[in-house]
């Protein structure tokens, strides 16, 4: 598998069902015109998700990092302070949004073959 970069790169991932339910909270607690970031305040290399992915579909071949292709942007995290104290957190963290993402892909390529 290839990866382009060096997988030192680090993102912030929220699972959809996630991003649903902060959307509703959101339109039910939030009154201002001020922007308010959403997410989970916390990042994960590429390297690491990559390597989390590996493990949760049970590749067995090798990861390489491309690093001839372009990093972009070092970080992307939000800061999300403003969303916690207004009492929301995200449920699903990154390592079980794959495994039921994963398991929803499988059950779907199942039933269309």
């Amino acid at each position: 598998m290839e990866v382009w970069g060096s997988g030192n790169q680090r993102r912030e991932f929220l699972y959809v069902d996630d991003f649903a339910d902060v959307s509703l909270f959101l339109m039910n607690q939030y009154d201002s015109s001020e922007p308010i970031n959403v997410g989970t305040g916390e990042d994960v290399s590429i390297k690491e998700l990559a390597e989390t992915i590996e493990k949760i579909v049970g590749y067995e071949g090798n990861i390489v990092f491309d690093t001839t292709k372009p990093d972009g942007a070092l970080r992307r995290l939000l800061d999300v302070s403003k969303l916690n104290a207004l009492g929301w957190k995200y449920k699903v963290d990154l390592e079980t949004g794959l495994k039921m993402t994963y398991e929803a892909f499988l059950k779907h390529l199942e039933k269309n073959l």
